[in-house]
């Protein structure tokens, strides 16, 4: 189900790593190392929790420079269940929809995905990524069509100054074959958000945001996310 335009999800919020081809490819030469020893088959995700989601125009409380993560929520209006059958009185969208990959979505959002720099791709531990109000939210807006959405080109930018392009047409898995992938070995529920993941730049890094700094995530046809950053009180 949609959320108000400026409501915050109401379900869970889940993000892929290495779906941008950039870091995948700088991560490949890693990717048959210990545990794992071959690249993943499927979307990895990892989930943004209730107590992570802030609204735009929000003062984020961080203990240290943060990753900034600039990136476009999929909101789940109805979904075909990885099931044989769905559950009976499985909620459905009663409002207008696209689909991709099996799944209606019913509204997308700008995003401000928050991170502490960590190492690991494959099990960052939730402390990195689930701190009070790291995921703000912008106001919601009818979903893209698929064209759209692979033209679609993300800006992060830090007191002013662009730091971080995030252009969909390099995406590893683009968003219908992403909800279908996830969709194969999990169901989505109405109000879930599929985040389509988070770029970096060049060398791999990503643009780190600081207490007292604005942050600021821009796309054509979506109303500006703006958030500031300030020193978490120990």
């Amino acid at each position: 189900m949609r959320p108000d335009v400026y409501g915050l999800p109401t379900g869970t919020v889940y993000g892929p790593l290495l779906n941008f081809r950039r870091e995948r490819d700088l991560w490949a030469p890693r990717m048959s190392d210990a545990p794992y020893k071959a690249a993943p088959q499927a979307p990895v995700l990892y989930v943004k929790t209730a107590n992570t989601f802030a609204a735009a125009g929000a003062a984020v409380a961080v203990p240290e420079p943060v990753w900034l993560g600039p990136t476009l929520g999929l909101v789940v209006g109805s979904s075909v269940s990885n099931w044989t059958q769905a559950p009976s009185g499985q909620a459905q969208a009663a409002i207008e929809t696209i689909v991709l990959g099996g799944v209606s979505i019913a509204a997308c959002m700008l995003l401000s995905d928050l991170a502490l720099p960590h190492e690991s791709y494959y099990r960052p531990a939730i402390r990195f990524r689930n701190r009070d109000g790291f995921l703000v939210c912008g106001a919601s807006r009818p979903p893209l069509a698929p064209a759209a959405l692979a033209a679609l080109t993300i800006e992060a930018r830090l007191n002013g100054e662009a730091v971080l392009r995030a252009d969909l047409s390099t995406l590893v898995r683009d968003a219908a074959a992403l909800l279908a992938d996830v969709s194969a070995f999990m169901t989505l529920q109405p109000g879930d958000v599929l985040m389509l993941g988070t770029e970096c730049l060049a060398d791999g890094t990503r643009p780190l945001g600081r207490a007292g700094d604005r942050i600021e995530v821009r796309a054509p046809g979506f109303e500006p996310l703006v958030h500031t950053l300030t020193q978490e009180v120990a």
